[in-house]
């Protein structure tokens, strides 16, 4: 938890505003989304085909955990709208749209 919370100070600091921040321990990724008017949020991922999977809020963040030991691409959905996070790389998709980038290795 308070990792999390460090890498969003971070976050804050370069930024000015956090919006979407992750934790990455071992292989488990939790990621921390930051719109709380929200009323339903999914993520996608490439892991899976971009099956959406329903977001959780905790304390006024949306947060989900997933096993993420390679490379993937996602995108979040909120009350059934696409929306891309401000997030550190990102990739045209076939649909021209962009996608978020995730690398456990950087």
């Amino acid at each position: 938890m308070k990792s999390h919370l460090l890498i969003a100070a971070c976050l804050v600091l370069m930024t000015g505003c956090t919006a979407h921040y992750y934790d990455f321990q071992g292989e488990v990724l939790t990621l921390y989304l930051d719109k709380p008017d929200a009323k339903k949020v999914f993520l996608a991922s490439s892991l899976d085909g971009f099956q959406p999977h329903e977001v959780r809020k905790v304390d006024g963040h949306w947060v989900i955990s997933m096993t993420a030991d390679t490379p993937f691409r996602y995108f979040y959905l909120l009350d059934g709208q696409s929306y891309l996070p401000p997030c550190r790389m990102t990739e045209s998709d076939d649909f021209g749209s962009e996608n978020c980038i995730f690398d456990p290795k950087l």
